[in-house]
C-alpha cells in the first residue's frame, strides 16, 4: 500500500472513530503531545531536514485532509522508512537539505495553493506543521478554509 492510500485510509478510520465514540476528555499522553508542539515547531524550525525531490524535479508532496503537505525527514534513516513505506526502497532518493524555518517562511507563502509541512511522515514521531497561522506567516495561512 503506498504512503497516499495509507493517509486516506488512516483518515476514513479516525472520521469513523469520531462518529462513532463520545466527547471524552484528552488523556494525560495527548494533552501532553498539545503541549509540546510549540517546541517541536520550535526544533524543526532549526533544524536542516531533508525534501525529496519528485519525479518533476519538485518538491515532494502528498495531498491530505484537502491540504498539500511537503514531506520533509529529520535523516537518511526517516526517509528510508518513508521509501520502504512506499515500497520504493531501489529508487535513488535525491533531496534537497533546508532549514524547516525556511520552509514554512520563505518556501510556503511562494506556493499558490494551501500548504503544510509533514515531517516524517512514515515514522512513529511524525509531525503535521499545518498551514495556519503562529507557523507560517499570514499570508501563507488558511482561514476556516480559505487560503488568505
Amino acid at each position: 500500500m503506498g504512503f497516499d492510500e495509507e493517509w486516506r485510509r488512516h483518515r476514513a478510520e479516525a472520521a469513523a472513530r469520531i462518529d462513532a465514540e463520545p466527547a471524552t476528555v484528552p488523556e494525560e499522553p495527548e494533552r501532553n503531545r498539545v503541549a509540546e508542539f510549540p517546541g517541536r515547531l520550535a526544533g524543526f524550525q532549526r533544524r536542516v531536514v531533508l525534501v525529496p525531490f519528485d519525479e518533476r524535479g519538485g518538491l515532494w508532496t502528498s495531498q491530505f485532509g484537502g491540504v498539500d503537505w511537503i514531506c520533509a525527514f529529520s535523516d537518511d534513516e526517516a526517509l528510508a522508512r518513508f521509501a520502504q513505506a512506499r515500497g520504493e526502497t531501489e529508487r535513488v532518493w535525491e533531496y534537497h537539505r533546508v532549514l524547516g524555518a525556511r520552509l514554512l517562511d520563505d518556501v510556503i507563502p511562494e506556493l499558490d495553493f494551501a500548504c503544510g509541512v509533514a515531517l516524517d511522515a512514515a515514522g512513529p514521531d511524525g509531525v503535521l506543521f499545518p498551514p495556519v497561522r503562529g507557523i507560517v506567516p499570514d499570508t501563507a495561512a488558511v482561514y476556516g478554509g480559505v487560503a488568505a
